[in-house]
């Protein structure tokens, strides 16, 4: 056999070797099927992206036109919209799932996955945004203006980043251009974290409902995972053409379905849904440089967890404070979703203060109730 032939099957064996026979926990339950489900969204988001792509205009004067002629005239034009538009929701609701398991049975433990999905979570908002901002509708157009807006909070450079960001001084043309082509790149270097993501994972193994790193109770993932996935697959699949098929429009903003115009300002300004916990957290610090440096930080003290916490056990699911810690952090981030979507009038703007909080709180005091688990079990 020649050398180039054998460093093939070499190569071959040893992919064949780390993904289908990759030793996986005995006790594996459903909740770890999101990491697999995340990947099917990802590939849905990708091709449906790259198909809508060939007929959208990413000039200002004829963006919104665009997408209507895709609803209207393109063959199976409005399907690919509806699934693009309504896979981002399912792709965001498997990931805040998927971020929960890990918090609650201490995956986190695994510094290296765990700062890449972080890393992977703040890249996939940054393109949702984006995303959001093409269709060229009332909520697009002012949704980017807030947000962009939000620069100008940094020192001294702040005014001149948002200038180029916008590529003027205003949200125009040159800004959907650049979003657009934004939009279109990352989700190829969210890919290629993706499979970083994998391979720090395969070196480690996955962490299981136990927490026991043990070689001893371990199968092969294919075919026991495997077909468990296909089982996910299906209900996801099946759920989410319902949802795409019976109610298309139900996420969707009605303000959206208007030209964006920058005479006429929308009553209530407000993202989707997925961001408006941070949202809420963002309009809940009446000072605006505090208000961004909270919005990061919503999402960036997911990486001080892995340091913080360190707890001999994996999770919180052996310990009734963390577990109540845990749930109430849940509700929290729930109710910030719900109250960001609310306008800035008591009683909910008392709340936001109250729930934010409250939402900060939980990686203040989870380190301390670890250390006090570890004192009592040892």
């Amino acid at each position: 056999m020649n050398k180039p032939l054998r460093k093939k099957n070499i190569m071959l064996e040893t992919i064949s070797n780390s993904i289908i026979d990759l030793p996986a926990p005995l006790n594996l339950s459903s909740w770890w099927n999101m990491g697999s489900i995340l990947g099917l969204c990802m590939m849905i988001q990708l091709i449906s992206g790259i198909i809508l792509s060939m007929h959208y205009n990413s000039s200002t004067e004829l963006a919104f036109n665009s997408i209507d002629h895709i609803m209207r005239n393109m063959n199976y034009g409005w399907t690919m919209r509806i699934i693009h538009s309504n896979g981002a929701s399912l792709f965001f609701s498997c990931m805040f799932l998927h971020v929960g398991r890990g918090m609650y049975y201490g995956s986190y433990k695994m510094e290296k996955t765990w700062t890449v999905g972080t890393l992977i979570l703040l890249l996939t908002m940054a393109t949702a945004f984006m995303g959001y901002v093409l269709p060229w509708g009332q909520m697009s157009f002012w949704g980017a203006t807030v947000i962009t807006n939000l620069m100008s909070a940094i020192p001294y450079i702040g005014s001149t980043l948002v200038t180029w960001i916008w590529g003027g001084f205003s949200v125009d043309s040159a800004t959907l251009s650049r979003f657009f082509s934004i939009h279109f790149t990352l989700p190829f270097i969210i890919m290629m974290m993706i499979i970083i993501h994998l391979m720090f994972l395969h070196v480690s193994g996955s962490n299981n409902p136990i927490g026991l790193n043990s070689m001893i109770d371990k199968i092969p993932f294919h075919p026991y995972f495997s077909i468990k996935d296909m089982v996910g697959f299906s209900i996801i699949m099946m759920m989410f053409t319902m949802m795409t098929l019976s109610k298309p429009f139900i996420l969707m903003d009605p303000d959206n379905f208007t030209p964006a115009n920058p005479m006429i300002t929308p009553i209530h300004i407000k993202p989707e849904w997925y961001f408006l916990f941070a949202y809420a957290i963002l309009r809940s610090i009446p000072n605006k440089l505090g208000g961004v440096i909270a919005l990061l930080m919503s999402i960036m003290m997911l990486m001080s967890l892995p340091f913080s916490i360190k707890s001999k056990f994996m999770g919180m699911q052996f310990y009734l404070p963390s577990q109540l810690n845990m749930w109430t952090f849940t509700t929290t981030t729930m109710m910030l979703t719900w109250i960001g979507a609310q306008p800035i009038i008591q009683p909910y703007e008392g709340m936001s203060i109250l729930l934010t909080n409250m939402y900060f709180m939980f990686f203040i005091l989870e380190p301390i109730m670890s250390k006090m688990w570890d004192k009592i079990i040892y």
